[in-house]
């Protein structure tokens, strides 16, 4: 089994990078040999994971620009089967640099394929809060994608729009992409807001809705001040828990 997930949705605040780092650390726990990939050029997920831009020997974007190899911006992280391949944080200008060096749809297809990261059950991606560009190069390269939703008309529009975008990624670029689930985070039972969002989502998705919630809950959010994944801190804490029960079953998708 060999699994490229990308975690992705057009808007931000959804626990995106929150879900990429629990979900590998879950599944780095649970033995499973893990590649996380921060795609995103504001590199939260690189400084979440409690690196330094001191610290980094190359990132993905230098990959691209063929000044370093994949093999040597992979950085190893405290989890023994997790390792990283960061972002460093960029300004507007490297941004476009960004842009331009990904206009080659596939070239990310060929490095995620290259023989040294043939190693990993499971490699995941964090994309940015938008769809074109590093996203559609993201989903080009991945067999699935998880698709991270919190309550609220926008994000069940940002949904749709997502949805719609991974139909034409599949009928123009990448025809075997899947969704690997739409993943309800920061629930709060009984809340009108919820009731209205999980109706939305029942109405068009059914068939992809996860089984695992992730609860709201504070020790997600204070895990951010320790730059660790919560999962580490305290992992009998709802949220924590709650992504080990999801490496779980995305485990037992999969098998």
């Amino acid at each position: 089994m060999r699994k490229k997930i990308a975690i992705a949705l057009p808007k931000g605040g959804v626990g995106k990078t929150t879900t990429a780092l629990n979900l590998a650390a879950s599944l780095a726990l649970a033995e499973k040999k893990t590649l996380l990939i921060d795609f995103d050029p504001s590199g939260t997920c690189t400084t979440s994971m409690g690196f330094k831009q001191s610290d980094l020997k190359g990132d993905i974007f230098q990959v691209f620009s063929f000044t370093k190899s994949i093999e040597n911006v992979i950085h190893k992280t405290e989890i023994d089967y997790l390792d990283l391949i960061p972002c460093s944080i960029s300004t507007g200008e490297t941004e476009e640099r960004i842009s331009r060096l990904t206009r080659n749809i596939y070239l990310f297809d060929n490095l995620l394929n290259q023989d040294v990261l043939l190693k990993y059950e499971f490699i995941l991606i964090d994309c940015p809060p938008y769809l074109r560009g590093l996203t559609t190069v993201a989903l080009s390269a991945s067999n699935s994608v998880l698709l991270p939703v919190k309550a609220g008309h926008f994000s069940i529009m940002a949904l749709l729009k997502m949805n719609a975008h991974i139909r034409w990624v599949k009928e123009n670029i990448n025809s075997g992409l899947k969704i690997e689930g739409i993943l309800l985070t920061m629930y709060e039972a009984n809340t009108k807001a919820w009731e209205l969002t999980k109706k939305a989502i029942s109405e068009y998705f059914e068939d992809n809705l996860l089984k695992t919630i992730i609860p709201k809950n504070i020790a997600l959010t204070e895990a951010e001040f320790h730059r660790r994944p919560s999962v580490l801190i305290d992992a009998s804490a709802k949220g924590s828990a709650a992504y080990i029960n999801l490496a779980k079953e995305i485990i037992d998708n999969n098998q």
